[in-house]
């Protein structure tokens, strides 16, 4: 017997100032399945972001979690099946909080910890650091942490509320080519483990996507362009229209790489 879907969204419309921001986006997310979420800048990702988490009501059009539906059950607690790891966040996070207690911090959703989390808190911190590579961090500050522990660090805290879906919105934003690459090695490897929950990567760079990614949803003006599995999806003819330019795109080793032709794109 099927499971059922883990996400559900259909025809999701949103409408702000007369201004059309997505136009009756569906998309079902089944168990198994980890998502990329791929367009320009402008192209709806954040407020279709926004409103997988419950920040932004749609003007039509329904979104569904683990089968309850925003507006018609407690937000608050559908809010924490959907973790979200983002850069907004990275930046607000206190200079001298130890890891351990950004971790710990997550369970209430709660920035700059005031007082010190109970035992209970922190063997389950240090549960999730180890759970991300992290164990070694445990008592460095944010200040002195790279970018790359810092989104490691951020995994675990989202974690801490046990989400069914995390999402990484631009999670290698600011990190050097290298750190970049270690990062995207540690989310293969942890994305892979049974206790991970379903990932959704936010991007717009296909060097990003590494072989753990199922499935792609593509938009361009706040309209679904393409859907399916990732293979299928990611070619030059559909990339060139999301990106409004002539582009190839192609596999090197397990990754994509694309390039801006300016002429006819190679199909892939």
């Amino acid at each position: 017997m099927p499971r059922p879907p883990v996400l559900e969204v259909d025809r999701l419309t949103i409408v702000r100032d007369s201004t059309l921001i997505l136009s009756e986006v569906s998309w079902t997310l089944n168990p198994g399945e980890h998502w990329v979420i791929l367009g320009a800048n402008g192209s709806g990702k954040t407020s279709l972001l926004s409103a997988l988490t419950g920040y932004l009501t749609p003007t039509s059009g329904r979104v569904e979690v683990l089968g309850r539906r925003f507006g018609a059950s407690d937000w608050r607690d559908l809010r924490c099946q959907v973790g979200l790891v983002s850069s907004s966040l990275r930046q607000r996070m206190a200079d001298d909080e130890p890891a351990l207690f950004s971790v710990a911090s997550g369970r209430y959703a709660m920035i700059d910890f005031w007082g010190t989390p109970s035992r209970e808190d922190q063997r389950a911190a240090r549960e999730l650091l180890a759970q991300v590579e992290g164990s070694h961090l445990e008592n460095r500050t944010w200040a002195v942490l790279s970018q790359g522990e810092r989104q490691r660090v951020l995994i675990a805290r989202a974690l801490m509320a046990r989400p069914r879906i995390l999402i990484l919105d631009e999670p290698c934003a600011g990190l050097d080519p290298v750190a970049r690459d270690r990062f995207l090695k540690f989310v293969e490897r942890w994305g892979r483990q049974p206790e991970a929950p379903t990932l959704i990567l936010v991007t717009h760079h296909v060097e990003e996507i590494c072989p753990l990614f199922t499935n792609g949803l593509l938009l361009k003006a706040g309209m679904v362009m393409a859907i399916g599995l990732l293979p299928a999806q990611l070619n030059s003819k559909n990339l060139s229209e999301v990106f409004g330019e002539e582009v190839r795109v192609r596999h090197v080793g397990q990754r994509y790489q694309l390039s801006v032709t300016g002429s006819s794109p190679h199909i892939i």
